[in-house]
């Protein structure tokens, strides 16, 4: 087993330009989710108003953005789990943590869930919907972590080539 591991994180190594785009891009898709959860679901319980009413196509790639949450949460903690493998270091922990914590909303309150309780006009559960909600967002520190990880590298790059 020790030898498989070893040798898919060599490859994981071997390959990690491609994979921080990979996960970059992936990850870039859960702000299309973010966008339409402000400002339809948030914005309307707090407002009355939604400021923004998908159309078909809108709707399929809030559909395939929550159809990839899933390998988007295993890719981006691979990622930061060889980092962590190379040196310990908190800020790559708490980005695990942060990530991680996506499971409690993905299994335990769904999207539709929360809808159906911001509808009703008195929810016994409402602090537990506004709690599912929040944890959409934690996130967003993970996927700013990677794009300046990308834009970092991009940098370096160019540097080297213009030399």
């Amino acid at each position: 087993m020790r030898n498989y591991l070893t040798r898919f994180w060599d490859r994981y190594d071997r390959h990690r330009d491609i994979n921080m785009r990979v996960v970059l891009f992936i990850f870039l898709w859960q702000l299309i989710h973010l966008y339409w959860l402000t400002t339809d679901v948030v914005f309307m319980r707090l407002t009355g108003t939604s400021f923004f009413t998908p159309t078909p196509a809108w709707q399929f790639l809030i559909i395939f953005a929550d159809f990839v949450e899933i390998p988007t949460l295993v890719a981006a903690t691979v990622w930061y789990a060889h980092s962590l493998r190379k040196k310990f270091n908190r800020k790559d922990m708490l980005m695990i943590l942060l990530i991680n914590s996506q499971w409690f909303h993905i299994f335990w309150i769904t999207d539709e869930f929360i809808v159906r309780e911001f509808a009703s006009v008195v929810s016994t559960s409402l602090w537990l919907g506004w709690f599912a909600i929040a944890l959409d967002y934690l996130e967003l520190p993970a996927i700013f972590d990677l794009s300046r990880q990308f834009s970092r590298q991009m940098f370096k790059k160019r540097e080297v080539a213009s030399v």
